[in-house]
Order: structure tokens, then C-alpha cells, then sequence
């Protein structure tokens, strides 16, 4: 799992089919102190994630298969995604760094 920041939505009115309802948002990546790692990328959202929220993430296949569930079990049902947020992150305690 991976953190980001929520910065922003994607609306994408024609998509594959299996993306139907599925929210999309614009995620910058960071470190788990917050701080900006990369560029940023498109994510499912799968918890219901606001803007300006932290969050953790999944990215690759198993991005793919969060999506599974009681009723979609076959794998031409998953979405294309390559990126999905798992959760909101409401706190991060860091050991103290030795010097």
C-alpha cells in the first residue's frame, strides 16, 4: 500500500463499461510523511475518498482484483483500472529517526 494526497476528480463521460460507477481521482502520490513522490495518477476510487484527503493505495494488479466481489467473480467483470484507493489514512505515527 502506498500513500497520496486526493487533489483533484477525473469526469470521464464515455468509458469502458465496467468503470460504470466507479469514481475516479486524481492522486498525488507522497511519502508517509506527506511530502509530494512523483507525478500524479488517476485511481478507482474505492472507499469513497473526498479532495485534500490522505490516502493509501494499491496500484497494479491487485488494483484490479479490490474490485472482486460476492457478486462480480469473473475476471472479464473487473474494471481496467491500474491504480485503486483502499483507504483513508486519519493518522501516521513515525519512529523517531536515530542520528
Amino acid at each position: 500500500m502506498l500513500p497520496a494526497k486526493v487533489i483533484g476528480r477525473v469526469v470521464a463521460t464515455a468509458k469502458w463499461p465496467t468503470l460504470k460507477g466507479i469514481k475516479l481521482l486524481l492522486l498525488q502520490p507522497t511519502d508517509w510523511k506527506g511530502n509530494p513522490d512523483g507525478n500524479p495518477i488517476v485511481a478507482a476510487d474505492g472507499v469513497g475518498a473526498g479532495s485534500g484527503e490522505f490516502v493509501f493505495y494499491v496500484k497494479a494488479r491487485e488494483a484490479c482484483f479490490s474490485w472482486l466481489s460476492g457478486d462480480k467473480q469473473e475476471l472479464s467483470e473487473m474494471p481496467p483500472v491500474d491504480a485503486t484507493v483502499m483507504g483513508i489514512i486519519d493518522g501516521v505515527d513515525l519512529m523517531r529517526e536515530e542520528l
